[in-house]
């Protein structure tokens, strides 16, 4: 079976944007992508899940986050309570019974945020969570912290810093609002509790999300089943066949 494609609408009056979804119907427990920042569902990752899940009759949702891909709204005006409103208001619409949310960067933080809202209005919704370099608390430790003072100040007084980006032509849009908004969504250093088994997969070489982002999440786990995959020589892209390999083999780990 082909996946459906289908737009939802979120929000409402100047807040509304149409999200662009792409579901594969199949038996469960279906797979829930989630990507990253300037990323789009049609990326390695999301393609590599798409073939594996057609290839096995499983249910896959991707969809793109507001500002991205085939998305509507304004990149600028994206933000973490935005798009985990998306994340939740695709899984609420494309998806039923358990899911595994897989989570690919930024992705990983929102499926974090994502599961802990779960477990308390829907126990047993989410059967498990699989991170590619989960980007935790990315807008405070892994942007603002790296950021220099002039361009601190830069984003204070215009409302937005552009950075390069090491994986596209266009450069990293960080607005003040994003940073500002993430404070509401840090998960620190304090226990967290899912109530579902996590694989996280993790390249030591990554210099987007340092490896030990990865180990101080195993340690706030303390109450889940967690496996953790470190990979010696891949970077945060993590999508070499064997890198893909990996993830395949933990959703079916899970699944």
């Amino acid at each position: 079976m082909q996946s459906e494609h289908r737009t939802i609408a979120v929000g409402a009056g100047a807040n509304a944007r149409d999200i662009a979804i792409l579901a594969r119907p199949g038996a469960g427990p279906g797979i829930l992508f989630l990507g990253g920042f300037m990323s789009d569902m049609r990326g390695s990752k999301a393609e590599a899940l798409d073939e594996w899940a057609a290839a096995n009759g499983r249910a896959l949702t991707r969809f793109d986050y507001s500002g991205h891909g085939a998305s509507g709204g304004d990149f600028a005006d994206g933000t973490i309570t935005r798009w985990l409103e998306e994340a939740r208001a695709v899984l609420d619409s494309a998806t039923s019974g358990p899911q595994i949310l897989v989570g690919s960067s930024m992705g990983g933080w929102i499926a974090l945020l994502l599961a802990l809202a779960l477990r308390e209005a829907e126990p047993g919704r989410v059967a498990g969570l699989v991170l590619l370099a989960p980007a935790v608390d990315m807008t405070r430790d892994l942007i603002l912290a790296r950021m220099t003072e002039a361009e601190k100040a830069e984003m204070e007084t215009t409302g937005a810093l552009k950075q390069p980006s090491a994986y596209s032509d266009q450069p990293y849009l960080i607005t003040k609002a994003l940073i500002d908004d993430g404070e509401a969504h840090l998960l620190g250093h304090r226990p967290v509790a899912l109530g579902a088994p996590v694989h996280i997969i993790q390249g030591v070489l990554d210099d987007e999300v340092p490896w030990q982002v990865a180990i101080d999440l195993v340690a706030q786990l303390a109450q889940d089943d967690v496996v953790l995959t470190l990979i010696k020589d891949a970077g945060h892209r993590l999508s070499r066949p064997e890198d893909l390999k990996k993830l395949i083999q933990a959703v079916e780990a899970i699944a």
